[in-house]
């Protein structure tokens, strides 16, 4: 729910939130946009400032501080720099925000094997694991992420020309997969055999039961889970959501010494750096790259041999 703002703060607010719009920003931007924006404005209030003209660098840095995800910063930084330039307040105080990077997370990975052992979990003999198996495979096979997975059209799908074709939902960018046999024969099956006759000829992945809607993306979750639990995969302090098998297929390109440009293409990044943090975890190919440790000498050396 959005915070009630006095109405001298609210204006302004509402004035940067549509430049934002105009700017390009998506609806989910703008969303984390005004969360970040509001409690910074109620955390100016808490400190005294009553009119958002009066804010001052104490303040300012005093209502960065009480932030826990330290992400709103620069957030906070941007809706100052507006506020500036729009002659709100006299100071650029966008300088004072700390910068924060996040620190490197190594992503989590599953092995090729563990992968079949997770797809041969899925029991396709039912209704529903028919479904859960063609869905699953665009993800473990081809990487898609799981937004992109459950809002699939026939429209995207070309089965004579053997490739998908979509527009991703996160990064607005067109991506063109192929369509291979294992994922065509699978999506094939769910829907001659088992997707409901409805009148939805749009969205390919529906639910079994009653109301026919579309697949939801907790629901992708919630039955990613259950089949590593059934694989018996050790998943215990390890994500284990759809966007591990985009991680894991990644990995696995990149140690095969697939070019850094075809993994980027297959998991459709525009910014090449993207896939930076997977040449992390390319140990193989890391080795080519180390260099022998230095003989000791001098001071060192006599320390090693049990020198003071």
């Amino acid at each position: 729910m959005p915070v009630k703002l006095p109405e001298n703060y609210a204006v302004f607010l509402k004035n940067y939130l549509f430049f934002c719009q105009q700017d390009g920003n998506r609806s989910r931007t703008i969303k984390k946009k005004r969360k970040f924006c509001e409690d910074f404005l109620t955390f100016l209030i808490a400190l005294g400032c009553n009119d958002i003209r009066d804010m001052n660098s104490t303040q300012i840095c005093k209502a960065c501080l009480r932030f826990r995800n330290k992400d709103a910063w620069a957030v906070i930084r941007m809706f100052i720099k507006y506020l500036y330039r729009e002659n709100v307040i006299k100071h650029d105080y966008s300088t004072l925000i700390p910068h924060y990077t996040r620190p490197f997370v190594i992503p989590t990975i599953y092995s090729e094997k563990e992968i079949l052992r997770f797809e041969k979990a899925i029991d396709q003999t039912s209704k529903t694991g028919i479904r859960d198996y063609a869905m699953l495979l665009l993800a473990t096979r081809l990487g898609l992420r799981s937004g992109d997975i459950v809002r699939l059209t026939f429209n995207e799908i070309n089965f004579e020309g053997n490739f998908i074709h979509l527009v991703q939902e996160k990064t607005l960018q067109p991506i063109d997969l192929p369509l291979l046999p294992e994922i065509n024969d699978a999506i094939l099956n769910y829907i001659k055999n088992t997707r409901p006759k409805v009148d939805d000829e749009c969205h390919i992945f529906l639910r079994q039961n009653a109301p026919y809607q579309g697949i939801t993306t907790s629901v992708l979750r919630f039955i990613t889970t259950k089949y590593f639990q059934k694989a018996g995969i050790d998943i215990s302090g390890k994500k284990h959501g759809v966007h591990t098998f985009r991680s894991s297929l990644a990995s696995s390109m990149v140690n095969d010494q697939v070019p850094y440009a075809v993994v980027q293409k297959v998991l459709g990044h525009k910014d090449p750096d993207a896939i930076k943090h997977y040449a992390r975890v390319d140990i193989e190919r890391l080795r080519d790259y180390a260099t022998a440790v230095p003989e000791p000498s001098g001071v060192f050396e006599l320390f090693l041999n049990g020198g003071l």
